[in-house]
């Protein structure tokens, strides 16, 4: 039900020109006979993550990888139509996301393991706005950021989400505010591996797949929303660990 009804949303929106932020070319589908072998070793690792959990959850059948690996490799190369060349020795600015797609993996999920439906889904979803918040890849290398922002390798979801995050738990909740402050972290760290992993091995999936639709749904301010969420929620024990 769940796929349905964000496939259908994210088609209607993505077919109204005042809905499509971003504007994207034209892309053909590469062979789906693509082997794992062709992903880097940290996308491999993901691989074997994601089909496990998947499994565990009764969503994947056995030739389930494949599939995986067909949107793995067909999100680089249709992300990659739309990167600048930047010179920069920062690991961060090759040519691939250095991370795993966690987000492409939550959606091949939520679809239950059908690739070509994962893929058509991320296409259209990558002309909206929220895209830019929830996949994190979408904006790697960027020619939609400006070109310094792009240079300094630090993502918008860190600059915008995470920021707004510290602003609001500070009025929200200081106490748990003072309690980062004193351990020499910061929330915005904290958020932003929340994020970039789609909250997995933190919420239960029926919680992520609730995540993503609340931001597809209601917007991307719902991200921020969900952070403070959590950190109400965690009050306490964030407060029990300060003490000791």
């Amino acid at each position: 039900v769940l796929a349905e009804l964000i496939e259908k949303f994210v088609l209607h929106l993505s077919e109204s020109r005042t809905d499509c932020y971003f504007t994207t070319g034209s892309y053909k589908a590469m062979d789906a006979d693509v082997k794992k072998e062709n992903l880097s070793s940290v996308q491999q690792l993901g691989v074997e993550m994601t089909v496990r959990y998947g499994k565990y959850l009764n969503l994947l059948k056995e030739d389930a990888e494949n599939g995986l690996c067909f949107v793995l490799t067909n999100c680089e190369e249709f992300l990659k139509q739309q990167q600048r060349t930047v010179d920069s020795s920062l690991c961060c600015l090759q040519e691939h996301y250095a991370g795993y797609d966690w987000f492409a993996s939550s959606i091949f999920l939520i679809m239950s393991g059908d690739g070509e439906k994962t893929l058509t889904f991320l296409q259209q979803f990558s002309r909206l706005l929220v895209s830019a918040f929830l996949w994190l890849p979408r904006l790697h290398l960027s020619m939609h950021l400006p070109v310094t922002t792009v240079k300094y390798g630090i993502h918008p979801v860190y600059f915008c989400s995470a920021h707004h995050v510290e602003m609001l738990l500070k009025a929200e909740l200081p106490l748990v505010c003072s309690a980062f402050h004193m351990s020499g972290f910061t929330p915005s760290q904290i958020c932003l591996q929340w994020i970039t992993q789609c909250f997995w091995n933190y919420m239960d999936w029926s919680e992520i797949c609730h995540y993503i639709a609340i931001c597809i749904f209601l917007g991307p301010d719902y991200q921020i929303y969900v952070c403070i969420s959590v950190f109400r929620h965690l009050q306490q024990d964030i407060l029990k660990h300060t003490e000791a």
